[in-house]
């Protein structure tokens, strides 16, 4: 099977030496997170993915399902300065990136100093992020995109890495405001929280109200996880999984697919969308132990890359259908 590499790409024998060395590693990581979180084994995957990926992920799901425990847990286990913000109707975008304030020197003399808000901080927990107004959501575009925030017509640098894990609740929707699709673009991965099955539920009840829980350990720390964010993109794809990623992105566009399900699209993804399947199939393969992607990870990827990146027309919306099963249809020739 043909590859496709970067050019820059160091000797393949020092690839296969750091991926082993990665893959070790983050198995340790994985392990320590299930240690924790229970019943939750493939959200913990998604999020890693978005992690190891150098992306943002939108956790969505009902209260009560350890969204905001995993966020803390990933933080702690993953060696990163981890926040969090609940998001209100009330919070203003200088809550989320800071403010400038004018302070008196001894000597007489007023200069402006710039207060940092939670924004600067490697792993930003977004608690329940379409509550806040349009203008606040849109505070974070800027940081998401660009890994810096303007204030007062001054460049502020977030810390490196920079990563932002956001919250939705998907049944209460009164007093809350949509993300744009613009901002939804910026999210590697929606992950989608479902209930524990009934043995995870019973090992969170036996585990979590007696006297000793179980507290995360840090395993990895920030050079080592920006160390993997760089491998991911050296690692080679072969031919098949290229163009099992274009099929697929270029099947949701209208006017483009020729697929019947099709017909139910609005809207389609974007390159964003591709670039998003290219980079998380590596990290699949990679946290998976595997050295390559397959187009068996484009499969499983390809809900939680396109969901949020596509809409449907009216009368798909009225005859029942849902993203997820136009999604599915999509990829059931890749299968």
């Amino acid at each position: 099977m043909s590859a496709i590499t970067d050019t820059r790409e160091a000797d393949p024998a020092q690839v296969v030496a750091e991926a082993e060395a990665a893959v070790a590693r983050l198995a340790a990581a994985k392990a320590e997170i299930g240690r924790v979180i229970f019943g939750q084994e493939q959200v913990v995957e998604r999020t890693l993915v978005t992690l190891i990926s150098g992306g943002h992920g939108l956790l969505v799901g009902v209260p009560g399902l350890a969204k905001t425990k995993l966020v803390t847990t990933l933080g702690t286990v993953l060696g990163l300065d981890a926040r969090r913000i609940q998001f209100t109707p009330d919070l203003m975008p200088s809550d989320i990136l800071g403010t400038e304030v004018l302070e008196q020197a001894a000597d007489g003399s007023r200069s402006f100093r710039f207060l940092r808000g939670p924004v600067f901080a490697q792993l930003l927990m977004a608690d329940e992020i379409n509550r806040a107004s349009p203008r606040t959501q849109s505070a974070l575009l800027q940081a998401m995109q660009e890994s810096h925030v303007t204030v007062a017509g001054q460049r502020h640098d977030l810390p490196r890495p920079f990563h932002v894990l956001a919250t939705q609740n998907p049944l209460e929707q009164e007093g809350t405001y949509p993300l744009p699709e613009a901002q939804l673009d910026r999210f590697l991965l929606q992950i989608d929280v479902h209930y524990p099955d009934r043995d995870a539920e019973r090992r969170i009840l036996i585990e979590t109200t007696g006297n000793d829980e179980a507290e995360p350990r840090a395993v990895l720390s920030t050079d080592e996880l920006t160390g993997f964010q760089r491998l991911v993109r050296r690692l080679p794809v072969g031919t098949s999984v290229v163009e099992a990623i274009l099929d697929l992105v270029r099947s949701a566009r209208p006017g483009e697919s020729t697929s019947p399900a099709a017909a139910a699209i609005a809207w389609g993804p974007g390159p964003r969308a591709s670039q998003a399947l290219m980079l998380a199939v590596r990290a699949r393969a990679l946290l998976d132990g595997r050295l390559a992607p397959s187009v068996d990870d484009v499969v499983a990827l390809a809900v939680p890359v396109l969901q949020h990146r596509m809409a449907l027309t009216f009368a798909a919306r009225a005859e029942g259908a849902t993203v997820r099963g136009v999604v599915d249809r999509l990829v059931a020739p890749l299968r």
